[in-house]
């Protein structure tokens, strides 16, 4: 039995939670939707949090503590955190906060390759992309709103105000570079470029 060294923020969600109290994994899955945590952890496919309780079991941070039977529904096997898996947790924690990771998003691919377009064209995509990023900084505010009226300690909403401070960051900076477009203050020739370029041999 091999204790990871690192953990992906589903694996370390899924410890948080068990500490919380033992849960089988739709039970798991339904906190994370409750509790917002699926704004920043990925449980899309459900197949990957039960490939992720194996881990966990298999890495003994949980265990099996009981399985429920009940006519009205499948069986479910119910998980709870191990002493291991309480120290891991923590450990794993302080990690993620300490330690920036290169995590290479797709955003930041896509414009390394923008000169596979058109200025208008790029202009368009990112407009679209000010639009969307709008509307989900205006949704996320209502949130926060709303948990704030509820009496909810900061200390709760910390991922919220983080998410919606990189939101509210690119936003900012992709008005400027729309604007930069628009106005013909961001533009280029291939033949400029063309002159910077290493073509191997």
């Amino acid at each position: 039995m091999t204790t990871p060294r690192t953990g992906s923020p589903l694996a370390l969600t899924v410890l948080a939670l068990l500490q919380y109290k033992p849960l089988h994994p739709y039970g798991i899955q339904r906190l994370i939707r409750q509790w917002g945590k699926d704004k920043v952890v990925n449980v899309g496919q459900r197949t990957s949090l039960y490939r992720t309780i194996d881990r966990l079991t298999a890495a003994g941070l949980i265990g099996v503590r009981e399985t429920e039977r009940d006519q009205a529904y499948p069986e479910r096997t119910v998980y709870e955190i191990t002493d291991t898996g309480r120290a891991v947790a923590r450990e794993w924690l302080l990690d993620m906060l300490a330690t920036p990771k290169q995590e290479f998003p797709e955003f930041p691919a896509a414009l390394s390759h923008l000169l596979m377009l058109a200025p208008q064209e790029i202009h368009d995509a990112l407009d679209r992309r000010v639009r969307t990023l709008s509307e989900a900084l205006a949704t996320l505010d209502a949130e926060m709103s709303a948990e704030t009226g509820h009496g909810l300690p900061r200390i709760t909403m910390l991922e919220a105000e983080y998410l919606r401070a990189v939101s509210a960051a690119e936003l900012q900076w992709l008005r400027s570079v729309t604007d930069d477009l628009r106005s013909g203050n961001l533009t280029w020739s291939a033949t400029d470029l063309l002159a910077f370029a290493e073509i191997p041999e």
